[in-house]
């Protein structure tokens, strides 16, 4: 059997209800990923556990949301993606459920893992919205999910240690599995069925990514760029607060809180910035975000080699925050363009490609950014991640089609 493409005659346009529950959902269900890390220390005490062991939650929960990006995802082009998004729902809603509920540390580690895996339906949202939207508008109907997307990763933090600190960490995964009952009931509700775009089985539908990475330079060369730029912007979270805490800043963890805040203007960005993928193409943009992220990390290293004044060295570093969150948005944006537009039979797949090479590249900054800040301070932490932001600019420019 062979990859197919079936298209409705006339290409179907999103109404803004559906978009913004597309929206909701898609942050509704990322937001799962991280409900847990501001409660890790009330988790210790409720559960007579070691830091250590509770350290592992997340871990699971990333690992669980990679392994369903390369084996559930890819179904997105096999099944109906209304149907798919219903099941990983209920899934969800359960996975939460049993958070709210477990009193063993052993079944909170299989519900985290298994909240990780079903979190995955946001990655089925985009496809669906991309297979519906026109192409001449598909930039900014995927920005305006991506919106949404963001708010989530960005207010699921806020929401947890304000719920938590209120009323117990238990009811944060209570309330969280009824918000998101009902906005997949909803979605479910209003969104079309959507049409297969293969007749592979899913052992071949697997082994059929492989081969897209292949066939496709584009799709490689967006997947190596995003893992790149991820890696600098993996490296940055993962050392701010011990950066804002060491000598000579002396800054608690409330301040980088606030850094945090800083990516709602990137989130906020998103469908403007698809828009203008949509005029210039998906090339265009990706170099210039690559561009304002390398530059953005540049300012941030400058600063601290040559900036004495304390309060100078954080009105820069707030800046700059806000603009390379900025460049990597705009990016991810037009790499996903670039992805769609390549193999418009394999939305799912080619998603999926994408996001594990943002996976792989984050993972990869976290990794080496705790090295860098051990052995070098905040100055092995900004080198190393304007280096990998130019050399994914690099590679951009080494592309010479603009309309990509």
């Amino acid at each position: 059997m062979t990859d197919i493409l079936f298209t409705d005659a006339k290409e179907q346009s999103l109404s803004r209800v559906l978009l913004l529950m597309m929206s909701m959902a898609a942050g509704l269900a990322v937001a799962s990923l991280y409900y847990s890390q501001p409660l890790l220390g009330n988790l210790v005490t409720d559960l007579n556990v070691s830091a250590q062991q509770i350290g592992s939650l997340p871990t699971l929960t990333q690992a669980g949301y990679a392994i369903g990006m390369l084996l559930l995802t890819p179904l997105g082009d096999r099944v109906n993606r209304r149907s798919i998004i219903l099941y990983k729902g209920i899934a969800l809603v359960a996975a939460l459920l049993l958070t709210s509920y477990v009193h063993s540390f052993a079944l909170l580690m299989f519900a985290s893992f298994l909240m990780g895996l079903m979190a995955t339906l946001a990655q089925d949202i985009i496809p669906m919205a991309a297979q519906l939207s026109p192409s001449s508008s598909r930039g900014h109907t995927v920005g305006t999910v991506m919106t949404g997307l963001l708010c989530g990763i960005l207010l699921s933090r806020v929401f947890s240690g304000f719920i938590g600190d209120l009323w117990g960490w238990r009811i944060v995964f209570l309330l969280a599995a009824i918000f998101v009952a009902v906005i997949v009931a909803l979605l479910y509700k209003v969104a079309p069925n959507s049409q297969p775009q293969s007749t592979l089985s899913y052992p071949q539908l697997i082994g059929s990514i492989a081969k897209l990475f292949v066939v496709h330079k584009v799709v490689r060369q967006a997947a190596l760029v995003q893992g790149l730029l991820s890696m600098g912007f993996s490296a940055f979270w993962t050392t701010i607060a011990l950066h804002l805490s060491d000598s000579p800043l002396h800054l608690g963890s409330s301040v980088a809180g606030l850094f945090g805040l800083l990516g709602a203007f990137g989130a906020l960005l998103a469908p403007k910035l698809g828009k203008l993928t949509d005029k210039k193409g998906g090339i265009y943009v990706a170099r210039i975000g690559a561009a304002l992220t390398g530059l953005s990390f540049a300012l941030m290293l400058v600063t601290h080699l040559l900036i004495t004044s304390i309060v100078i060295e954080l009105v820069l570093m707030s800046i700059a925050t806000i603009f390379f969150d900025l460049g990597v948005q705009m990016s991810l944006i037009a790499h996903q363009n670039i992805c769609y537009k390549a193999a418009e039979h394999a939305l799912s797949r080619v998603n999926s490609i994408l996001l594990v090479g943002v996976f792989i590249g984050m993972s990869l900054g976290s990794l080496v950014a705790s090295y860098c800040y051990a052995h070098m301070g905040w100055t092995g932490v900004m080198s190393f991640a304007t280096t990998v932001s130019v050399c994914a600019l690099g590679i951009r420019l080494l592309n010479h089609s603009d309309k990509a």
